[in-house]
């Protein structure tokens, strides 16, 4: 059982994408499926996980046990997708969630029947009384009836509705925000730490009184340590509860405007969650109870759970008429409009690759990668990979596959799977893979070299193609490049013998990206082709790396460059 000590909503961290959730408590009940959840069971689970193919951490952590709890007791347990007593067992919801066909809809129900307080978090002593609500629920009703909801309007005042009762005051907080915020546009960054330094303060004035500043993270016990770390926890619970609402497919995200609202399409489904689902938590001292509420795969009822409300959404968005539709079941007609959806989700992929490849976005895709590196994003890794998909669609005429998730809607909506390059190209008679993060320093190093090889080898032998890499960051750290260097020289059966990986900075492939934009004819493989096979001669003649590095940017410099 988690304790609520602060007077702030809590939200689940980790998994920190919702997606990453279905694998590990898949690879959970695979293998552990009804032993206890002891220190050895925890232990062995990092293990396992280390070793499986979709895991995109970095080898075993020193503390095994207290990493397995962090996954697993955090989301997977909270959201009712496993329960751990007496033993390791997915619950209905969360067999719906591994094995169903809509994973998002069992989630959604989740995020509805999380309660603040419940059996699995209880309030201290100290703050006893300050806890009644279901936090999805009332950001949900905070997004439509504001219409939107910012990340910072979230971490700031949202975050302090530990009481639904509290709903409208929260509501006219933000609303003084939005006005007061017109009178600060030159000194908005200043102006919302004040009012969050300011929101700290008051959360935790009881614990400040006391002197009691010292966190777990760090002997400092300073108060401008203290508001530090409690912004560093806000700004996480903000994140979390942004990434998992959107996994439900009800809101959207502007990445720009770092703002979250509800698609005009799924209006009626929130309008019919707000106005049926329960406000007030439940069997707050009954555990049995509790988790007999938690654990169903069925509760609540959404809108498309009644047939003539699931009848009227896909007359909607197709031509099916009402005698059409009549004679199915409320599967079949799920799966229809599911299909209806993933089919219109293809035409729109289609037509923005037809423009992309008209370069008629050229300008907004450099400028978006600028943006993306002076932190103007929400989930800037995302907007990376999507952002690079869209460059390589553009820079010529191959088969470009992003790995990443599209919304509905045709947007982005999470990363590509750990199991599989970021993006991968089609060029008829040879394939690239091409991976791309933000990370920087010796965590680059230790986060992505051997991922991006061993993907690098898989596209090898899936392909049967020759098989090159493009690794892109804004900056390469030596270790990273060293590294590549090193396998594009070793025969290694494992990927397939020497490698041909090329490492460029994000101001590189931006050249060849305005390179390809100024040259005389649309580029093909064959140009492409030509620049990657430069490039690995050229590693094969430098004295090191540090050379190859000044022989990539001679290549980049002259490529398409008459």
């Amino acid at each position: 059982m988690a304790t609520l000590n602060t007077k702030a909503l809590f939200f689940t961290t980790s998994p920190r994408t919702p997606a990453k959730i279905i694998p590990e408590i898949k690879l959970l009940n695979d293998k552990f499926n009804n032993r206890p959840w002891n220190k050895v069971s925890q232990e062995q689970f990092i293990d396992e996980l280390a070793a499986s193919s979709f895991f995109a951490g970095v080898g075993s952590p020193s503390d095994k046990a207290f990493s397995a709890r962090d996954r697993i007791n955090r989301a997977p347990k909270s959201l009712g997708f496993v329960d751990l007593k007496p033993a390791v067992a997915l619950t209905p919801a969360g067999h719906a969630f591994v094995f169903g066909k809509r994973p998002q809809e069992i989630f959604l129900r989740q995020l509805l029947k999380f309660q603040l307080p419940s059996p699995f978090h209880q309030e201290n002593k100290r703050i006893q009384g300050s806890f009644c609500i279901r936090p999805y629920l009332e950001i949900l009703r905070l997004i439509r009836d504001l219409e939107y909801l910012t990340f910072d309007e979230l971490k700031v005042f949202g975050i302090q509705m530990t009481d639904y009762h509290r709903f409208e005051d929260i509501k006219a907080m933000i609303l003084r925000f939005r006005q007061n915020k017109e009178n600060h546009r030159g000194t908005y960054k200043r102006f919302v730490d004040d009012a969050w330094t300011n929101t700290i303060l008051e959360i935790h004035s009881d614990r400040i009184a006391c002197g009691k500043t010292k966190t777990r993270e760090t002997r400092d016990a300073s108060l401008k340590n203290f508001v530090k770390t409690q912004k560093s926890n806000l700004r996480d619970y903000t994140d979390a509860c942004f990434r998992y609402l959107r996994y439900t497919g009800l809101v959207s995200i502007a990445h720009r405007s770092r703002t979250m609202s509800i698609f005009d399409s799924k209006a009626v489904e929130v309008d019919y969650i707000l106005s049926t689902v329960d406000r007030n938590p439940v069997f707050i001292d009954d555990a049995e109870r509790y988790k007999a509420h938690l654990f169903s795969a069925g509760t609540p009822l959404l809108y498309v759970d009644n047939k003539d409300n699931i009848i009227d959404s896909i007359m909607r968005i197709s031509a099916y008429t009402k005698r059409d539709l009549l004679n199915m079941n409320i599967e079949q007609l799920k799966d229809l409009r599911d299909n209806i959806i993933a089919q219109h989700k293809e035409s729109v992929i289609h037509e923005q690759v037809s423009e992309i490849k008209s370069y008629a976005l050229y300008s907004e895709i450099i400028d978006t990668f600028n943006e993306i590196v002076s932190d103007e994003y929400y989930d800037a890794p995302l907007m990376f990979e999507y952002n690079t998909w869209r460059a390589m669609t553009m820079l010529d005429g191959g088969e470009i596959k992003g790995n990443f998730k599209f919304d509905d809607i045709g947007q982005p909506l999470s990363t590509a799977a750990g199991n599989m390059p970021d993006i991968e190209c089609d060029y008829t008679d040879y394939a690239l893979s091409v991976e791309v993060t933000l990370q920087r320093g010796q965590r680059q190093y230790e986060s992505e070299g051997e991922p991006v090889a061993r993907h690098y080898g898989q596209l090898k032998k899936r392909s049967g193609k020759e098989t090159y890499c493009l690794f892109i960051a804004p900056s390469i750290n030596m270790a990273t490049l060293a590294h590549f260097y090193g396998l594009n020289h070793v025969p290694i059966a494992l990927y397939g013998g020497k490698s041909k990986i090329i490492p460029l900075e994000l101001d590189q492939f931006m050249q060849l990206v305005e390179n390809s934009y100024n040259y005389k004819h649309q580029p093909v493989a064959a140009d492409v082709r030509h620049f990657l096979d430069t490039v690995i001669e050229q590693g094969e003649i430098a004295a090191d790396e540090n050379d190859w590095r000044e022989r990539i940017q001679n290549c980049v410099d002259t490529w398409l460059v008459a």
